[in-house]
């Protein structure tokens, strides 16, 4: 009966072979890595440390109030121009209707300097009437007098008769230098009232504006006393409560447009070589897992890095100091499609591919931006609507001229 041998040299070439083939496994491994770092590794730069941004739009009233209401609250979703918050009107009520009275009487004010100007021309007209009938009666008493001084020497005229001419040429002369100063009276309450209304209309005379002004300003606050959303998206970050006194300027909420997101990755300053504005990227959020891929467009890299801009930047020239690798904020743009399809939320943690291969981009945009980022037209609807209520008014108190129109 024979045993199989156990010796080492039995043993030795099963160990080789194993050897042999773990270190083939490695080769390959690193050889396949080489490779993928070479045709495609090389071409990518990636980062974990990327965030989803969007805009925060603060709620803050313009007026100071009391808060009558709260109309919507947190994760609500909210249309721009829907109202937020409602403050006490009160007092603005009592303002406005103040100012719409005196810009009525402003008006009713203008319109009689416009009245003026045509009473004091109708004045001026009878005033030259008079002029002229002084001057014929001037005319007429000297003849008078002429005719009686020359029969004076042959004792024709008495000296009495004579004596009555002679007092009704001055009587004449003075009522003609009366009408004359009546007129010249006249002329100058005509030019000092027509500097008041010269070169303007009813409606955009200084007076007017200035009343119109207020107005303006009341309906304003009126209708500032509630707080529209200025953009679509969901209401975060509610702070007021019902009751509560707010000043101007005081944060109450917040709305964030979750539609214009874009991500901010953060890269190392040795990836920036090669990133470029236009380069395509691909990401992937933490929320959806490696299924869900975002594809976005390099918008543009920061002007600075964190550390520049944080609270308390480092000090390195100061104490010991030990090197940190410095990492610069490089925005992403997102497809906005993509986003609908799969929502996600401001400060969600991202994962950042950009494909280096095109080089043709440029590092830093020297282009200013042709339009802007974000704007509402909600308030603006608010001064059409102020317009309109004061030529309503205006028009109310302007009345009809002689041919149908206002002055």
């Amino acid at each position: 009966m024979s045993t199989a041998p156990n010796t080492p040299a039995a043993q030795a070439p099963g160990a080789r072979q194993k050897a042999l083939t773990v270190v083939g496994l490695v080769v390959l491994i690193g050889l396949a890595y080489g490779g993928y770092t070479w045709f495609e590794g090389r071409h990518q730069e990636s980062t974990d440390n990327a965030y989803v941004q969007g805009n925060v739009i603060q709620i803050t009233p313009q007026i100071g109030g009391t808060v009558t209401a709260i109309l919507a609250d947190d994760t609500d979703f909210v249309k721009a121009g829907q109202p937020l918050v409602q403050l006490d009107p009160a007092d603005a009520k009592v303002a406005l209707q103040l100012a719409q009275a005196n810009l009525a009487q402003a008006v009713r004010q203008v319109r009689g300097l416009y009245a003026n100007n045509q009473t004091l021309e109708a004045q001026i007209s009878v005033r030259d009437t008079d002029v002229a009938k002084a001057q014929t009666e001037v005319t007429r008493a000297s003849d008078d007098l002429t005719r009686r001084q020359s029969l004076v020497g042959n004792g024709a005229v008495s000296k009495e008769e004579l004596a009555h001419a002679q007092s009704q040429m001055a009587q004449a002369q003075s009522a003609l230098a009366a009408a004359k100063a009546a007129v010249a009276t006249a002329r100058d309450q005509l030019g000092s009232n027509q500097t008041l209304t010269d070169g303007t209309k009813l409606e955009n005379h200084p007076s007017v504006e200035a009343a119109a002004a207020k107005m303006r300003e009341a309906y304003l606050a009126l209708h500032r006393a509630a707080l529209p959303a200025p953009v679509d998206g969901f209401v975060a970050k509610r702070t007021v409560q019902l009751g509560q006194r707010v000043a101007a300027g005081t944060p109450l909420m917040s709305v964030i447009a979750l539609n214009t997101l874009w991500v901010d990755a953060n890269f190392k300053e040795v990836q920036l070589r090669n990133i470029r504005i236009g380069q395509p990227v691909t990401l992937t959020a933490d929320l959806y897992g490696k299924h869900v891929e975002y594809k976005g467009t390099v918008a543009g890299l920061g002007a600075g890095t964190g550390a520049a801009f944080s609270l308390l930047p480092a000090q390195n020239a100061t104490g010991n100091w030990i090197k940190v690798v410095q990492r610069v904020p490089v925005r992403v743009a997102l497809d906005a499609k993509e986003v609908a399809a799969n929502p996600l939320r401001v400060g969600l943690s991202m994962e950042a591919t950009v494909d280096v291969t095109q080089q043709d981009g440029k590092a830093l945009s020297d282009a200013p931006r042709a339009s802007s980022s974000v704007q509402t037209d909600v308030y603006a609807v608010l001064d059409d609507q102020a317009t309109a209520e004061i030529s309503r008014t205006i028009a109310a108190n302007a009345g009809r001229g002689r041919n149908g129109t206002t002055p």
